[in-house]
């Protein structure tokens, strides 16, 4: 069973909506059940998109060609580690 950090009451105003106090997040996906029981979930506002098949494809070809040792030779990344 999952402990608990608040736990408080609260009362539907007269446009039925409710205060949650004190909140991490702005935004929440509300699951309404049957049996009255609400679960709020944190929400994003934008989705994080799934890789696209055109991104799949090019790492495929990409590890394929790294396990064939087809690969460029190595870059010289020296002169930017003196500003670090």
């Amino acid at each position: 069973m999952d402990s608990f950090i608040k736990q408080y009451d609260t009362k539907l105003d007269s446009k039925h909506r409710f205060t949650i106090i004190g909140t991490k997040f702005d935004y929440y996906h509300v699951i309404e059940f049957e049996n009255g029981k609400i679960e709020l979930q944190p929400k994003r506002l934008v989705e994080i998109e799934a890789i696209s098949s055109n991104t799949l494809s090019i790492m495929d070809s990409t590890i394929k060609n790294l396990k064939n040792n087809k690969v460029s030779d190595p870059l010289d990344l020296s002169e930017f580690t003196d500003e670090l």
